[in-house]
């Protein structure tokens, strides 16, 4: 006796887009409970009177869970980004979060920022690092987004100047991979008599510049959106700056990935009155003076590695109280309320005129070695 095939009826690409369709009603319907409970959650949280309704440490646990839960089911990338977007948009509902950042609209550290905090975040740009930290400090803005070094060009001295300064402590820190772009209205690089960047973007594509553009005139500018305005008003000008600027500013990619390095990055960090509790995979930055003694700041690096701390990274800079005098800051492994690092500083407060920290913080993944 011959069996009976059922015969399945052809897939047509109307029933396959009507299926989406239902898909993405369920996500709508999700999405919207997801602002329910996001709106039960600012009422609980007024109810206990929490100061600081945003909890970076909770977003990255999120983060973290669904893209392992997601891993060979859609990429990482896109799953990060959806995610994102969606924790900002139930911030927003339960308390717009307010965040200053350096720029003018179209620099790196605008992009930054969008990674860090999402598209619903309400954004103050300033024109300097200062006008940041001021923002912070007087609690027009919860955070604030500045670039600490670049793994080209090294630190930001502005940015080291004012955690040395002022009081308020790193919470959180991001790595934001570099590339830079030549942007200009001239039809080829034979017609360009002028490049103007920032000073770190200049330097990221010195060789570049020196090969290819050895005659042009080079100008600093206060950001890389600026610039763009320059190379947006001379037909025979260009700037240096990211991608979003070309599209910002009108002004067409003339020649991309100009930067010297293919691993070009950039170190940003949130600036908050408050840094991060310990999360068991955390990062330290502090700032110490020394006498000008001999071995003195060997003496303290010694009570670091006594005490089994990793410094991941030193800089001097001027102490500003006194001639020819510095005061080094300094990146370490761990978190202040750990017991390792507590020993560290309390062996070392022995041999410094003072020790402060600046916040600790966990840290980025692509900065785990």
């Amino acid at each position: 006796m011959k069996s009976l095939s059922v015969k399945r009826p052809k897939a047509s690409l109307g029933s396959a887009r009507s299926r989406i369709d239902a898909l993405d009603d369920a996500i709508l319907d999700l999405l919207a409970q997801r602002a329910d409970i996001a709106k039960e959650v600012a009422r609980l949280k007024r109810a206990a009177e929490v100061r600081m309704f945003h909890d970076p440490e909770r977003e990255q646990q999120v983060l973290t869970r669904v893209v392992k839960r997601g891993a060979g089911k859609f990429p990482e990338g896109a799953l990060r980004a959806v995610f994102r977007e969606v924790m900002s948009g139930c911030l927003a509902i339960e308390e717009p979060l307010r965040v200053a950042y350096l720029g003018p609209e179209g620099t790196f550290t605008q992009t930054a920022a969008r990674k860090l905090f999402g598209l619903q975040a309400r954004y103050h740009e300033c024109a300097t690092i200062e006008g940041v930290f001021e923002a912070v400090e007087s609690e027009d803005a919860t955070y604030g987004v500045v670039p600490f070094e670049n793994s080209t060009e090294g630190a930001v001295s502005m940015t080291s100047d004012a955690l040395l300064e002022g009081r308020l402590l790193i919470r959180q820190e991001y790595v934001l991979p570099v590339a830079q772009c030549l942007l200009s209205r001239a039809k080829s690089l034979s017609d360009i008599t002028t490049v103007y960047s920032h000073p770190q973007a200049l330097g990221q594509c010195r060789l570049w510049l020196a090969k290819h553009l050895p005659r042009a005139q080079v100008v600093q500018t206060t950001s890389t959106a600026a610039a763009a305005r320059e190379a947006h008003a001379d037909d025979r000008a260009a700037a240096i700056g990211a991608d979003i600027a070309s599209e910002i500013h009108d002004v067409p990619i003339l020649r991309a990935n100009v930067h010297d390095r293919r691993e070009n990055a950039t170190r940003f960090v949130v600036v908050a009155r408050e840094d991060a509790p310990l999360s068991g995979d955390d990062r330290t930055t502090l700032v110490f003076g020394v006498a000008d003694k001999k071995g003195a700041l060997r003496r303290v690096l010694t009570d670091f590695e006594d005490a089994g701390v990793n410094l991941t990274r030193i800089e001097s800079r001027p102490s500003r109280k006194k001639a020819w005098h510095y005061v080094f800051l300094v990146d370490v492994e761990g978190h202040r309320q750990g017991k390792p690092l507590r020993n560290a500083i309390a062996a070392a407060k022995k041999h410094v005129d003072f020790v402060k920290i600046i916040g600790s913080y966990p840290r980025a993944q692509s900065r785990k070695r």
